[in-house]
């Protein structure tokens, strides 16, 4: 079964361009409308415009971390709701704790693979057929 994300608005928060390039690829080829930001206050700045539906963010970023992006966006109360996926390339449980202290739906390690995007979506966001 070949899974359509077709409409669903995704947000890729990673100071990586080609963390950022490579799954906004993926997530657009599976039908995805892709936001990308830098950082988090870019992220902010985009987020009420584009209603992303589900949100990816890096951990490790300049400026505002991936805990204090997740823990802004859990705070507003129009977002509270969105699921938040903390991406890191560090497998540690302390940073998955960490993340769901400050409110993340799930924690993917980099690099991750489609699949794992995917199912992601799948998990925290209702597809309508």
């Amino acid at each position: 079964m070949e899974d359509r994300f077709e409409g669903v608005r995704v947000m890729v928060i990673d100071d990586s361009k080609t963390i950022r390039r490579t799954a906004e690829t993926l997530l657009a080829k599976a039908g995805c409308d892709v936001t990308t930001a830098i950082d988090g206050f870019d992220a902010l700045a985009k987020i009420a415009d584009t209603q992303p539906a589900i949100i990816f963010v890096d951990i490790m970023m300049p400026r505002l971390d991936g805990y204090q992006t997740c823990a802004l966006i859990k705070n507003n109360k129009a977002f509270k709701k969105t699921p938040v996926i903390m991406l890191s390339s560090k497998d540690g449980l302390f940073d998955r704790a960490k993340g769901r202290i400050v409110g993340s739906d799930q924690y993917l390690t980099k690099p991750f693979s489609k699949d794992e995007l995917l199912s992601a979506i799948r998990d925290h966001v209702k597809v309508v057929d």
